[in-house]
């Protein structure tokens, strides 16, 4: 396995504060000695690298010190901060080769999270929303095609309702977990293994987006598959791991072939001499960049829950869900709980914030004792929001801040978006009417499902 989180031993004081936030106890050593990332245990989630203390810098160690840490980790020219002993791999070296490569066609797909962290690294307030911006940059980049991860969740909450609703009326295993979330997944098969047919099958919005991009999309635009360089931007440092697995390849190459992280697209804008706050608002190339506010609500705790419900109340009952917003799973409590009555099933959901908070809800569901019907599960403290890959708060008393600003940027979003529902948009729509025929009909189930863990595929 490629590394993906490491702790520079030459930096590492050993004040363990990373100890105390991983959420899967993968992190070892003595106090006041250098830590190690167990990588046997590891989820990859990256909250070590938001929490970290202990750094390198010009100002402090001097310009050698500084540049041999800034070499190691191959960052681009443009990185002048310091540089913390907890860090991310990073990717940017192979997104400049295919940009500069004439024989590649760049396609760039950006999660909902990013939008509303990334102007906070060009000094703008915390939770800015930025997406018009964001694409603005990318085109300037020379990304041929910009789209977005937030069409794919639209995708996504088609085939994970549909899948719900199929669990439901047809006796399938109950309860059923949201599944886009890669260090869930990977804290799932570390520690439950035997539980992992409770996943949704659905693979994550990333995979979903990438997987389309090398085939609808290789054949709206008439090229071939193989000519489509596919990068991703995260607010996650474990979406990397994700689109290396070897269950991600079902265009035939690697759905996604390099990931970078919010964090690192702010290197890369730097780089380029682009002054992001003054770009021009752009929009995203469509039809893979069109997106309903239910999907830009992925990136907070609650989101996709609250996403499949607009969807899954119209797919149970045929009516429109008669409260858009569904407040009963907002929050950011560990775990809520709600009853949603959707014609005469009320169903029982479960919201885990923070992965520390899912041990109960597992050990519970261990001994029979969970009656609850979809339960979604976010690594980080309030969501994709609060990521490893976004921009790093250096003060903690900041955290709180930045969490409660950018969950309630992405919730006015969602409200200003002029469709609110995944299956009322009508490029998704037309995704289904041209090129897949239905949500878990052959051609989703061969391109968007996914089983885990060596599992064969049951379709390969």
């Amino acid at each position: 396995m490629t590394t993906v989180i490491a702790i520079d031993q030459n930096l590492c004081t050993g004040c363990q504060e990373c100890t105390k936030i991983c959420p899967n106890l993968a992190i070892e050593g003595m106090p006041h000695q250098p830590q190690k990332v167990n990588e046997n245990k590891c989820v990859m989630c990256g909250q070590c690298v938001q929490k970290c203390k202990s750094y390198v810098s010009i100002a402090e160690h001097g310009a050698a010190a500084y540049a041999k840490v800034h070499k190691e980790r191959g960052l681009p020219a443009s990185v002048k901060e310091p540089l913390f002993a907890a860090y991310n791999v990073c990717h940017l070296d192979e997104v400049k080769k295919a940009l500069a490569d004439p024989d590649k066609i760049t396609m760039v797909q950006c999660a909902p999270a990013v939008r509303v962290a990334l102007a906070e690294d060009f000094g703008a307030e915390f939770g800015t929303l930025a997406a018009g911006k964001m694409a603005a940059a990318l085109k300037k980049i020379g990304f041929n095609y910009v789209y977005d991860t937030n069409f794919a969740a639209d995708v996504t909450i088609m085939e994970e309702g549909s899948e719900l609703v199929d669990r439901l009326t047809n006796g399938g295993v109950l309860p059923m977990f949201t599944s886009c979330c890669p260090a869930w997944v990977k804290y799932l098969e570390l520690n439950y293994p035997d539980l992992r047919k409770h996943l949704s099958s659905c693979k994550s919005p990333q995979q979903m987006e990438g997987v389309l991009f090398k085939t609808y999309g290789a054949k709206l635009l008439n090229i071939p598959a193989e000519k489509i360089f596919s990068v991703s931007v995260m607010p996650c440092t474990c979406k990397q791991y994700e689109s290396g697995r070897p269950e991600m390849k079902d265009s035939g190459q690697r759905d996604v072939d390099v990931v970078i992280t919010t964090r690192e697209l702010a290197w890369l804008i730097k780089e380029m001499g682009i002054d992001f706050m003054s770009l021009p608002e752009e929009k995203f190339d469509s039809p893979m960049g069109d997106y309903s506010g239910a999907a830009e609500i992925f990136g907070v705790t609650g989101g996709v829950m609250e996403a499949a419900l607009r969807t899954g109340y119209e797919l149970v009952t045929g009516k429109p869900i008669p409260a858009v917003d569904i407040t009963a799973v907002r929050g950011r409590d560990g775990f809520r709980q709600a009853n949603v009555q959707v014609g005469d099933i009320t169903l029982k959901v479960g919201v885990v914030t923070g992965l520390k908070n899912v041990k109960p809800v597992m050990e519970a569901l261990k001994a029979g004792q969970l009656d609850l019907h979809f339960i979604e599960v976010m690594t980080c403290p309030e969501g994709c929001v609060t990521g490893g890959g976004q921009p790093k708060l250096i003060l903690d008393t900041d955290a709180e801040e930045a969490y409660t600003r950018r969950t309630s940027c992405t919730y006015s979003y969602d409200k200003e978006l002029p469709i609110r529902k995944s299956h009322e948009n009508p490029s998704v729509q037309k995704l289904y009417k041209d090129y897949l025929e239905k949500p878990l009909g052959e051609k989703s189930h061969e391109l968007l499902h996914t089983t885990y863990c060596g599992d064969p595929k049951h379709h390969h």
